[in-house]
């Protein structure tokens, strides 16, 4: 069990002044009481970190939190915090804060997977950080963010491990526009990000394509065919039987049996794409 420093109810109270700059240390030892304690101060808390997170400026604070908390606990809390914005009070942002919002994000998310060791480190916080920044993408784009389909797939270009989570965003953000947006946002925008994420998709094939003929890197590799099991759902035939996506998945899939090295996952998600592909061949040739 963690160690927590003590502090009293008066001074856990604090942190919900939001006149004065927040006392870091102070956050970290509430929350980890909260997650690792039991008792009377376990509940003054929870009391202080529900009125925390339900406060109107809250997000205010959760870049320095992000920036500046050494408990794991507490950036999770942040980014709570943060998509309950993006969620309620997106829209009612002076433009200049949501793009400040929007850039903080994006360089931070930049940031941590550039790197593969880290990466793979902290991969739970990228992936909750990937999230906001889908939840951020569905409110922004296209009419404030043109530019970020071609925005994504360039920074693709720059580093595997960067690329490897981009992919993980684009599976998010296919998966929140065609699975999951029945009910979340209304009917017309449902379908203007589709139509807007279906004009968009040549530059995103392109890097798949790239990524399947030329990348050497499983993790990569994989990321990239899971995308793509998501992109089967809707893309256009033309894609699939018009291009050379079918051969590399087949060269990519005896490669992989071929190989000695532990590439297990690559070709079952290869095997995975290519029956989803052969899959829609078989609805189309029905109609």
């Amino acid at each position: 069990m963690a160690s927590v420093s003590p502090f009293s109810a008066e001074q856990a109270m604090r942190l919900l002044d939001f006149g004065n700059k927040m006392d870091m240390s102070l956050l970290d030892s509430v929350v980890s009481c909260f997650y690792n304690t039991m008792g009377p101060q376990q509940q003054v808390a929870q009391q202080v970190l529900t009125q925390f997170r339900e406060h109107p400026e809250a997000w205010t604070r959760v870049d320095s939190i992000l920036e500046l908390s050494q408990n794991q606990e507490a950036k999770y809390l942040a980014l709570q915090i943060l998509e309950n914005l993006i969620k309620t009070r997106w829209k009612a942002l002076p433009q200049d804060q949501r793009e400040g919002i929007r850039k903080y994000i994006v360089g931070l998310v930049i940031k941590l997977s550039s790197d593969q060791q880290t990466l793979q480190q902290q991969k739970v916080y990228i992936y909750k950080l990937n999230i906001i920044l889908v939840q951020i993408v569905k409110q922004e784009w296209p009419q404030n963010w043109t530019t970020f389909v071609s925005d994504i797939v360039g920074a693709s270009k720059t580093s595997e491990s960067l690329c490897t989570n981009n992919m993980a965003i684009l599976k998010l953000l296919s998966e929140e526009v065609f699975d999951f947006s029945s009910g979340q946002m209304t009917q017309v925008k449902a379908k203007h990000l589709k139509d807007t994420m279906c004009n968009d998709f040549s530059q995103i094939f392109q890097l798949c394509s790239y990524v399947l003929e030329n990348s050497q890197s499983i993790s990569l590799v994989g990321a990239t065919l899971d995308t793509l099991m998501r992109f089967l759902n809707w893309i256009p035939l033309g894609y699939i039987f018009e291009t050379k996506l079918v051969s590399s998945l087949i060269y990519k899939v005896s490669l992989s049996i071929l190989s000695l090295c532990p590439v297990s996952h690559s070709a079952c998600n290869n095997t995975s794409v290519l029956y989803k592909v052969q899959l829609k061949f078989s609805s189309a040739a029905d109609v």
